[in-house]
């Protein structure tokens, strides 16, 4: 993936490895990229038929605040969101065999979706290098082929977004992830390091970075996207987020604006906290030593 590497290790981009909680399956992946909490293992028995998701998301969030959302690809999206979407086009996981015409569907719609001007957030889920997985392990040939034919995909995006940019003048956040990764073997669903440990691209042109600046990838929890995501879109973190603000993503602003935003995500934080831990109290931590007398301090 020359591009992908390329953003990586000298474009405007920060790179991570962002760990996934297992049951590595997908539908519980999803949850917990939009969600920003940890799904339990009941998701793995809905995985085939994932019912709509109630808990608050940045998804729900955004269409609530007029975004304008597509998306194509694995239909556990549609599945998951089924009223969120302007316009979408589902992809079915069940062929496994099928790693060419999955992948075709979505990539069908780029250049002129790409063009368009009416939509905010798109989404697009590959399956392919999933199934050849399954099938063939990771170690096939076709693994490459199927990498090269992604990193084409991302280039093609990434063009079309910074020539866009230059009328807009606005900068638009590209993410590159996977919901989970693969063992040894092609699967996935367990906790092996290979499975729990998946590649977060955040590429934007607001990312600035001096030649010869190395950055190495950063180890997080997959649960960290949402609260980046929904302060990045002007949004709500979802309530239930136990994620924290991927710092990187934020460490050019005016330190007024940094701290803004690490508060809001420490404020969501510690309501939850509050919510689901009867015993905590604000403040409940020992008291500060206190100053001989006469020289107290003005606070």
């Amino acid at each position: 993936m020359p591009y992908t590497t390329y953003l990586v290790e000298k474009g405007a981009s920060h790179s991570f490895v962002a760990e996934a909680k297992p049951p590595t399956v997908t539908m519980p992946r999803i949850k917990a990229l939009m969600t920003g909490s940890v799904p339990g293992f009941i998701d793995v028995v809905m995985n085939l038929n994932s019912p709509a998701l109630l808990e608050d998301n940045v998804i729900t969030q955004a269409k609530a605040a007029g975004k304008r959302i597509i998306s194509y690809g694995d239909e556990t999206w549609v599945k998951l969101f089924p009223k969120h979407f302007v316009e979408y086009d589902g992809t079915t996981s069940f062929f496994v065999s099928d790693y060419t015409e999955v992948d075709e569907n979505v990539t069908r719609h780029l250049d002129k979706v790409l063009k368009r001007g009416d939509w905010d957030v798109l989404i697009l889920h590959y399956l392919g290098l999933d199934h050849i997985g399954h099938v063939s392990g990771p170690s096939s040939p076709l693994i490459g082929r199927k990498l090269s034919e992604m990193d084409g995909v991302l280039m093609k995006i990434h063009t079309a977004l910074l020539s866009e940019e230059r009328e807009t003048l606005l900068p638009s956040l590209l993410v590159l992830c996977g919901d989970h990764g693969m063992s040894e073997t092609g699967g996935h669903g367990a906790s092996s390091t290979e499975e729990v440990s998946t590649p977060l691209l955040l590429v934007s042109s607001a990312f600035e970075r001096k030649p010869g600046d190395i950055r190495h990838p950063k180890h997080v929890q997959q649960t960290d996207l949402a609260a980046t995501l929904a302060i990045g879109l002007g949004l709500p973190i979802p309530k239930n987020s136990v994620g924290h603000l991927l710092f990187p993503a934020i460490e050019g602003k005016p330190m007024r604006e940094q701290l803004r935003f690490l508060h809001l995500n420490t404020v969501q934080l510690t309501k939850l906290l509050q919510e689901n831990v009867p015993s905590y109290e604000k403040g409940s931590h020992p008291a500060p030593a206190q100053h001989p007398a006469g020289t107290e301090q003005q606070g």
